[in-house]
């Protein structure tokens, strides 16, 4: 399967045309300002003399490349003089200050110039893959290549420094990501050699001479304890192992390699079926920002990263590719519609690092609390953070949403994600008509040479009706097409009660509401507090309400227990009836600091 690039797709109304609005307009900028006044851009300048809160640090490059990355999106929308120029402006410092062999790295361009690609945890070869990414991207935007060659130029240093010479302290990257940049360049230039460092640095990983940790948790860290071809589970930081198993489907893809195939599906169905939340979010503890085992999933302190949660989303679009299956974009999409937009305010001005289930402030209390050593994530979003990864990655996303929703082979286009949305490529159109995830009324029309388009049936929709004869296969409804093709699929999106695996002990007589890929909370500012007490019946009948925050709010009667003079009584008839209100869980948080549950206790 051949992804359709977001160049090609226009999103042209609905839920996530607002969305890409206010981020194209709001927190493009946001981000930019804050980086500005944390000067994340002064940095390179590389005038500075010393280490320091204001004076760089070793991965602020990357935070400004994911900013000029999402930048160049922008530019695809609109071309903007204002926009392009800061860009160029930055650009324009790289190109001065990077060294004759075309290195560039802001803080050891300044400090410890005599410790370059010596230091295997200090994320060089990470900001480089971000530089390269941004370079593709700006290329691709405005035509212009000072910024392209220039990465061009790195890369061939980085190739001779670490296959070539192997003259580095280390040799792989301790934090991945320029394996997908390798593979970006290489499709933008034709330049075989940086697929090949790609697959070197994916073949080298794991291997004996990596083994540099005397502490065998280190390993699993940065999963070093074996060759990924050997790999069945996720360990260790989240984000860096979802980068490595992207950059590895890469490179399974790219080389067609059956064995590294083979690896990348039993690590994805690892973590979909035993250490995913259901909002998508992975990585469940602080310690480390890590995996942990199967079934851990803990809601009052879940980490579950947005950026680990983008990394999965570029994984699950990875092993699209190599099987057509919608299992992939099942993944994907409840991934973007909660554990990734969480992450993102509704004014589209802060955000989220972690992104919990739940949310009682009295445990954040520090002054009270001594609980408060059990570390409890935070219960408001902000605007930039001392690691501020996330924020550009939230823009460089879903600025270029398009990505994900079309894909096609030689005979058949698959449409993967409902938006609304038309898609133009090599003489194939396709239109979307929609107001999904709203309803589940969606009016497609195709156009082009392609014998049959295939439709993702969501794996959560049990039922569904197309004005077409179909047949089902992979989770797809496959329709003979036959000139232009006007085709209406409708599917039924009732609220469901989502139970878990009794392995996962946290979730045990629980439930989660969903209505189609959207998962739901409870919020104190709508049902009061002790949302802990409340208990709902599986069988509950909802109603939709406005739709205060893009989707509507449901609403259903439960039970919650009453309130108490002692802390211990017998138990009795002690609950009442009470009206509970649900919102979507991408929403939480946004009106003050409240309580918050995902799971509910089961009635």
């Amino acid at each position: 399967m051949k992804k359709i690039g977001f160049s090609s797709v226009r999103i042209t109304g609905g839920f996530w045309k607002t969305k890409q609005e206010l981020i194209r307009k709001t927190t493009l900028y946001s981000v930019y300002h804050r980086f500005q006044d944390t000067h994340r851009f002064d940095a390179l300048k590389c005038d500075w003399k010393e280490k320091g809160e204001y004076n760089g640090h070793i991965f602020w490059d990357s935070d400004v490349a994911k900013w000029l990355e999402s930048a160049a999106y922008a530019l695809e929308f609109e071309r903007d003089a204002e926009l392009e120029k800061i860009v160029d402006d930055t650009v324009a410092l790289i190109l001065k200050n990077r060294d004759e062999n075309g290195y560039f790295n802001s803080y050891y361009l300044t400090v410890d110039q005599d410790q370059r690609f010596t230091i295997r945890d200090n994320h060089e070869l990470y900001c480089a893959g971000h530089l390269m990414e941004a370079a593709v991207a700006y290329y691709h935007a405005t035509g212009k290549d000072a910024f392209l060659k220039a990465m061009c130029r790195y890369a061939d240093y980085i190739e001779k420094v670490f296959m070539i010479e192997k003259s580095a302290a280390f040799l792989t990257p301790g934090h991945p990501e320029i394996e997908l940049a390798l593979v970006r360049l290489y499709e933008a230039t034709g330049e075989k050699r940086y697929l090949a460092l790609s697959k070197y640095f994916i073949d080298t990983h794991g291997t004996a001479q990596e083994k540099l940790y005397a502490d065998t948790r280190r390993h699993l860290y940065n999963m070093d304890e074996m060759p990924i071809r050997e790999r069945s589970t996720a360990e260790g930081h989240s984000v860096r192992a979802l980068y490595l198993m992207s950059g590895a489907a890469d490179i399974a893809h790219a080389c067609q390699d059956q064995e590294l195939m083979d690896a990348c599906k039993r690590v994805y169905d690892n973590i979909v079926n035993h250490r995913m939340y259901i909002t998508g979010g992975v990585g469940s503890t602080y310690i480390g920002e890590a995996f942990t085992v199967d079934y851990d999933l803990p809601t009052r302190t879940a980490y579950a990263e947005t950026c680990a949660a983008i990394a999965l989303a570029y994984y699950c679009v990875r092993m699209q590719k190599i099987h057509e299956s919608a299992i992939y974009a099942d993944t994907l999409e409840r991934v973007i519609y909660n554990g990734i937009l969480s992450g993102l305010s509704m004014d589209g001005k802060s955000f989220f690092y972690e992104n919990p289930l739940e949310i009682d402030p009295a445990f954040n209390d520090v002054d009270k609390s001594a609980v408060k050593k059990s570390r409890y994530p935070i219960t408001q979003r902000l605007e930039v953070f001392n690691c501020s990864c996330c924020p550009p990655n939230v823009t460089r996303f879903f600025l270029s949403l398009g990505d994900y929703l079309y894909a096609c082979n030689e005979d058949t286009v698959f449409v993967n994600q409902y938006m609304a949305s038309e898609m133009k490529v090599e003489g194939l159109s396709v239109t979307q008509q929609t107001n999904y995830p709203v309803d589940g009324e969606i009016r497609i029309t195709c156009e082009g040479e392609k014998k049959e388009i295939a439709l993702r049936i969501p794996a959560w929709c049990k039922k569904f009706t197309v004005n077409h004869p179909y047949r089902m296969q992979d989770g797809y409804a496959w329709i003979a097409l036959q000139g232009k093709t006007e085709i209406i699929l409708s599917l039924d999106m009732p609220v469901l009660a989502m139970a878990a695996n009794p392995k996962a002990h946290a979730l045990a007589g629980k439930i989660a509401i969903m209505r189609g890929p959207v998962v739901y909370c409870a919020e104190g500012v709508d049902n009061g507090e002790d949302l802990s007490s409340i208990r709902l019946s599986p069988d509950a009948e909802f109603t939709l309400g406005d739709c205060e925050f893009l989707l509507p709010n449901l609403h259903a009667s439960a039970l919650r227990q009453k309130k108490a003079d002692g802390l211990y009584a017998v138990a009795g008839d002690d609950y009442e009836e009470i009206f509970l209100k649900l919102i979507p869980y991408y929403a939480f948080a946004n009106r003050g600091e409240t309580e918050m549950i995902t799971w509910i206790n089961r009635k």
